[in-house]
């Protein structure tokens, strides 16, 4: 096909949007992709809409080599599934009501409908199945921000799996894991699979996609030795030993007035910070009080904590912690608290300084087992200097970008859902169920920071707009147009600029909308046949004769 330049919607810019952080922002508003209407609200024209289209096209082809067959689940949803699923409550939600005040939901992904339609699954023998959708959600998404990375609404692949068992979901895991690399490098992404947390999800284990980026909003964890990749919320590590002080046989109580910080206590005894404790009170929905510790040095990651709680928590009150404690924070500890406690793995070992439980006071030489009980998980947020939990070797740290999160759900809905079937032996069982979303809109942002330079965006053959960017100076309009038809004969989509401007006008748009190549007719043209030829990624060029030049580009 032929697309004229001069009869297109191709608002391109010269000048960066005044709001602009982000790559994928500056680029693809400048080159006439997309359009902000409100916050998070976005427009693609019609060149970035080809783009989306071609990022769906590879998407729909993968899922449908695994067996998902593809349907289309509504955007309005009763709010009583999103009640039963136990969801109703998240705040991103958006709801509304009809003339007849019967209450909806605008879902922000599928899990509610698809259980309601999985309902129909009667028998162990009508399963597995795996079905997919590319529709519209929405989130009432605070703070979007950063183009096409964090919106209010956005376009979302998301399938599920249903199976009778876990190796039944173990399978479907893995095929949709396949799917997704094949995906992510058919648009062109390089991308880390990583362990995640499930989130507002559920389920057993889940994996993360992330695309490295400046404009992410993730941290992706790697080890030097490419032996260990990790999102933040659950990357593990190893930190440096303690200087642990000389050990005590029993706790040693200590004055330590105005001191409320674990930096402070450490300076204060002349101790390693590593060697203090750190105390951190948070509330069980129903208010129970748990004690959560770290090490001094080290920070709780949220994610890890709702984990190993297994239910939402928040920060105790001041009054909620003297009524607990009885004492103010900054001189908590576990000696005495008869609640339950929540410590990090690394203080199973070793003598550490503690809150007393007495405001202005401090004990030394406290240890797990001999002076309180706790349970243990990993709630430490992994940090910089930190070393492999695998080989030892040094982490890296960077930012990235989520583009895909697949989740083994097991029978987190279809419990609440009544989503059953009768198995082998006759038994009614719950369906066990996997989940798995791509973002669209984010795999095209993510596209773009990863492919660009100076000049614009560096388009993948697979997702370009078009294909080749044929240019035509003044003068050599019939040679153009023939160099057009060739390439068109050969099965390239051509985007032919024709139009009335300067040659370095149309030659920055075309870096600036970053197709593959660009081909150029000039006075030279007329004189040999040949055009210029070249390639947007390498800025390598070449001279090829007009009668050759279909079958030169699709060679490579």
């Amino acid at each position: 096909m032929i697309a004229r330049a001069s009869k297109l919607f191709l608002p391109t810019l010269r000048d960066d949007p005044a709001d602009a952080e982000a790559v994928n922002h500056r680029l693809l508003v400048r080159g006439g992709f997309v359009r902000q209407v409100t916050g998070g609200v976005w427009t693609f024209l019609p060149l970035g809409w080809r783009v989306h289209r071609k990022i769906e096209q590879i998407i729909r082809e993968e899922m449908d080599g695994i067996g998902s067959q593809e349907m289309l689940m509504p955007v309005l949803t009763p709010a009583e599934l999103w009640r039963a699923s136990g969801r109703y409550s998240i705040p991103e939600l958006f709801k509304l009501t009809d003339r007849k005040s019967a209450e909806y939901v605008l879902p922000m992904t599928h899990e509610e409908t698809v259980t309601l339609h999985a309902r129909e699954i009667r028998s162990y023998r009508d399963m597995p199945q795996l079905l997919y959708h590319m529709s519209v959600k929405e989130r009432d998404e605070p703070r979007p921000r950063a183009g096409l990375i964090r919106l209010r609404e956005f376009i979302m692949k998301d399938s599920y799996s249903f199976d009778r068992d876990a190796a039944g979901l173990d399978a479907a895991f893995e095929l949709n894991r396949g799917a997704y690399h094949r995906i992510f490098d058919r648009v062109g992404l390089n991308v880390f699979a990583v362990e995640a947390e499930s989130g507002m999800m559920g389920g057993s284990e889940s994996v993360d996609f992330l695309a490295q980026a400046s404009s992410g909003e993730n941290t992706l964890v790697t080890c030097e030795n490419d032996d260990y990749a990790a999102d933040l919320e659950v990357a593990r590590s190893v930190p440096r030993p303690p200087d642990f002080p000389a050990a005590l046989e029993a706790p040693d109580e200590v004055e330590t007035p105005g001191v409320r910080t674990c930096e402070a206590l450490a300076e204060f005894l002349g101790i390693d910070l590593a060697a203090t404790s750190k105390a951190m009170p948070v509330a069980r929905p129903d208010g129970t009080i748990v004690l959560g510790l770290l090490r001094g040095d080290d920070r709780l990651e949220e994610a890890k904590m709702l984990s190993a709680l297994g239910s939402d928590y928040r920060p105790a009150t001041d009054e909620e912690i003297l009524r607990a404690f009885g004492a103010e924070g900054g001189s908590l500890g576990p000696v005495g608290f008869e609640g339950e406690i929540v410590a990090d793995e690394l203080l199973r070992e070793g003598q550490f300084v503690a809150g007393a439980n007495s405001t202005g006071r401090h004990l030394r030489g406290v240890e797990h087992g001999r002076d309180y009980r706790a349970s243990f998980a990993d709630l430490r947020q992994a940090r910089e200097g930190d070393r492999c939990p695998k080989c030892g070797g040094a982490l890296r740290f960077s930012t990235a970008i989520e583009v895909g999160h697949i989740f083994k759900l097991g029978t987190r809905f279809s419990v609440p859902l009544d989503a059953t079937f009768v198995d082998e032996d006759g038994t009614e069982k719950p369906i066990v169920m996997g989940s798995y979303g791509i973002g669209l809109a984010r795999t095209m942002a993510a596209v773009v920071e990863q492919r660009n330079d100076e000049h614009g965006i560096v388009w993948p053959m697979s997702i370009a707009p078009y294909h080749v960017h044929v240019v035509v100076l003044k003068g050599a309009e019939e040679i153009g147009e023939q160099a057009a038809a060739a390439l068109d004969a050969a099965g390239l989509e051509v985007l032919l600029d024709e139009r009335d401007l300067r040659p370095g006008e149309k030659f920055a748009d075309a870096d600036l909308i970053g197709i593959p190549f660009r081909v150029t007719a000039g006075k030279k043209s007329l004189e040999d046949g040949a055009v210029d030829v070249r390639d947007r990624a390498t800025g390598a060029e070449r001279r090829v004769n007009v009668a050759e030049l279909g079958e030169n580009l699709t060679d490579g």
